[in-house]
C-alpha cells in the first residue's frame, strides 16, 4: 500500500474510535431513560442529547432520583469524548479528508470503467507529452505515478485519469484495467524498471501494445525481448533531430510542423482499411479517386503482410487488410473516411 493511501486510511480509522463511543453513549442514554424515567423513545433520545451537550434545556418530564443519578453518570461518560469526537469531525472537514477520500473513491470508480484505453506509467517529462498527444486525440487513459506531489498536479492542472502506486506492481497495473487495456506507454527514466513493466504487462494482456522507453544503448534488446511492441530513445531522437536541423533544417521543421504542431491544420492520418466498403475491396487507388473526391493524399501504405508502401502507386489495390497513411486537413481526412466507409 503507498504511503498516500495509508495516511488517509489511518486518517479514517481514527474517526471510528471516536464515532463508536459517541453512539453507544448515545444508545446508553435513551435505553436508561426509556426504563428508569419511562419516558418515549423520542424524550428518551431527546434528554440524551440535552445530557451530553450540556446545553442547559429543561427535561420533558422530572427526573426521579435514579435518573439525576443516571444523568450525572452519562454526562461523564461523555465529557471529554463528544469534544474530542467532534474536533476530529472537524479537522476531517477543514483538511478536506472526506472531500479528498470521495474523490480517490470516484476516480477508482472511473477508471474501472475504462476499456480500450491507454496505460501510462511515469508522468515525467515524456509521460506528460505522451498525455497532452493522447488528450488531443480524445483518447481514454490513465496515469500511474507513485510520486504523490506529481499526483497532486494532475489532479489539480488536469482532468486526467490517475492512479497513485508503483506501475512495476502486478496488482496496480490490474487496476489501471490492464486487462481492457489497448496499450501501455511506460515512460520512467529506469530502464530495469520499465522492463519489469513490460515483462508483467505482456503477461497479463498477451494482445496489448506495449511502447517502452529506454535510456542505455542496449536497453531496447532488452525490452523488446521483455515483450516490448516498439522501443523509443529520447536521448538518441533528440541527437539525431538537433544533427538534421543543421544538416537538413526545413526538412526537420516541416515534419514537426504536420506531425506535432497543435493547429492542426494539416494531419498526417492512419485509416484502417478494415471497414472498407465492400464495393472498394481489390479496386485500386485511381479507381477510387481519393484525390479529385476528398482533396487528401494517400502517402503511405502499410499491407496485411507487414510491408511499408511508400508513395503507392495508383494501381497499387485495397484490402481490408491494409493500413493508409493519409495527408490532409481534418476536413478532407473525415470526407475520406467517410467514401472508404460507405462506398458514396
Amino acid at each position: 500500500m503507498n504511503n498516500y493511501h495509508y495516511i488517509h486510511k489511518q486518517s479514517l480509522r481514527s474517526l471510528i474510535f471516536p464515532t463508536i463511543i459517541f453512539f453507544t453513549i448515545q444508545i446508553i442514554g435513551v435505553i436508561g431513560y426509556y426504563y428508569i424515567e419511562n419516558y418515549s423513545i423520542t424524550d428518551s433520545f431527546y434528554t440524551t442529547i440535552l445530557a451530553i451537550s450540556t446545553v442547559g434545556f429543561g427535561t420533558p418530564h422530572a427526573l426521579s432520583e435514579h435518573g439525576k443519578i443516571f444523568t450525572s453518570i452519562l454526562i461523564l461518560l461523555s465529557f471529554g469524548t463528544i469534544g474530542y469526537y467532534f474536533t476530529i469531525l472537524s479537522r476531517f472537514v477543514v483538511e478536506g479528508i472526506f472531500s479528498n477520500f470521495y474523490k480517490e473513491r470516484k476516480m477508482e470508480k472511473k477508471v474501472k470503467k475504462l476499456e480500450n484505453h491507454v496505460i501510462i506509467c511515469g508522468y515525467g517529462r515524456n509521460g506528460k507529452q505522451a498525455s497532452i498527444e493522447l488528450a488531443e486525440h480524445n483518447e481514454n487513459f490513465v496515469i500511474i505515478d507513485n510520486d504523490e506531489q506529481i499526483i497532486e498536479i494532475i489532479k489539480h492542472e488536469t482532468n486526467y485519469n490517475y492512479i497513485l502506486g508503483d506501475a512495476t506492481h502486478e496488482d496496480v497495473l490490474i487496476k489501471a484495467g490492464i486487462d481492457k487495456a489497448k496499450s501501455l506507454i511506460t515512460t520512467m527514466p529506469n530502464d530495469a524498471n520499465n522492463v519489469y513493466v513490460v515483462l508483467t504487462a505482456r503477461e497479463l494482456n498477451k494482445n496489448i501494445k506495449i511502447i517502452s522507453r529506454a535510456s542505455e544503448d542496449l536497453s531496447d534488446k532488452k525490452l523488446k525481448r521483455a515483450g516490448a511492441t516498439n522501443v523509443i530513445m529520447p536521448d538518441k531522437i533528440g541527437g539525431q533531430r538537433m544533427a538534421k536541423l543543421v544538416t537538413q533544417p526545413d526538412i526537420v521543421e516541416f515534419i514537426e510542423y504536420i506531425l506535432l504542431q497543435s493547429n492542426k491544420e494539416v494531419n498526417l492520418t492512419e485509416i484502417s482499411c478494415q471497414d472498407l466498403a465492400s464495393c472498394f475491396v481489390d479496386k485500386t487507388i485511381s479507381e477510387l479517386g481519393i484525390r479529385n473526391k476528398s482533396g487528401a493524399n494517400i502517402i503511405g501504405l502499410k499491407s496485411a503482410d507487414g510491408f511499408y508502401i511508400f508513395n503507392p502507386n495508383p494501381e497499387t489495390t485495397l484490402t481490408k487488410d491494409d493500413q493508409l497513411f493519409v495527408l490532409g486537413t481534418p476536413e478532407q481526412v473525415e470526407i475520406l473516411k467517410n467514401i472508404l466507409t460507405t462506398g458514396d
